[in-house]
């Protein structure tokens, strides 16, 4: 029998979790073990700090479910989540870069055509977004899905929303032959992230910000082409410096140009004033 010890104790549990049968949970789990350790080593943990962490876990998990990722807020403003983001899309100089999906993502978006509403009549300044979807070499790609969502005018997401029972300010548009795609929907503000929960617990006892600057999200597929997950955010926002998820870039950056009442970019016309904000996405070929 092999007595465990302080110095001991991190190699024999590296160990154990390196027996297991496939090699990259032996690799993740051993390593994991290792510098969870070191992490223990170097603050000198205590045991109730311990219980409190295990405490936070637990609620973390509590407060999850289908609508709400409490455990993707925590790793986003952690900034691990645009540290995997970074380290897994490489993308060419040229390629629109990515960014961090976020927890309020909801799969099964409604299809609109060329310039459709996807605010529905909600409250706020009409936006409309247009541009293309290019590759490398500036050509047009022709059926890339643009799965587009945001909050609304309070900085609510839909599936923060109870009882909402249909889609709200989230939908897909297909880029025509040239490439081009047109969507309208309202101009989006900055918000706070969920501060009611675990992770909003935290960072009240910091100095950190805990809001975002005003943006749009994309998840953008196409035949041939890495995925894209990336925002567009508004020129002169709050927050652009100290977004709290780290998820802000200057090339994701765009103007929010003011119009007129009168003709609009899907051939419509509008009775008010209204926003256009242009940008032409460039994807990485697989």
């Amino acid at each position: 029998m092999q007595l465990v010890t302080e110095d001991n104790i991190t190699e024999l549990a590296a160990q154990r979790w390196a027996s297991a049968h496939d090699p990259r949970t032996a690799e993740v789990m051993a390593a994991l073990v290792r510098h969870l350790h070191a992490f223990a080593r170097e603050v000198r943990l205590s045991e109730p700090e311990w219980m409190a962490a295990v405490r936070w876990l637990t609620e973390t998990g509590q407060i999850s479910d289908e609508k709400r990722e409490e455990f993707i807020l925590a790793s986003d403003v952690l900034g691990l989540s645009m540290l995997v983001v970074q380290m897994n899309h490489a993308f060419d100089a040229k390629a629109t870069p990515a960014t961090v999906l976020g927890p309020f993502h909801i799969d099964g978006s409604p299809e609109k055509e060329f310039g459709g509403d996807m605010s529905d009549g909600l409250p706020g300044t009409p936006l409309y977004i247009t541009g293309a979807v290019r590759d490398l070499d500036g050509s047009p790609v022709t059926g890339a899905i643009l799965d587009v969502w945001q909050a609304d005018e309070e900085g609510a997401y839909e599936s923060q929303i109870p009882d909402i029972d249909e889609a709200r300010l989230r939908a897909k548009y297909a880029t025509r032959d040239d490439g081009s795609y047109c969507l309208r929907t309202i101009a989006p503000k900055g918000y706070s992230i969920p501060m009611d929960g675990p992770v909003g617990a935290l960072i009240r006892g910091t100095d950190i910000s805990h809001f975002r600057p005003a943006h749009v999200h994309f998840l953008i597929n196409a035949a041939g082409y890495e995925p894209l997950i990336t925002h567009l955010f508004r020129e002169g926002a709050q927050y652009l410096d100290s977004d709290v998820v780290f998820g802000t870039k200057q090339e994701l950056v765009v103007t929010f140009e003011a119009r007129e009442p009168g003709p609009t970019p899907d051939g419509g016309e509008s009775a008010e004033p209204w926003l256009e904000a242009r940008y032409d996405f460039v994807l990485q070929p697989v």
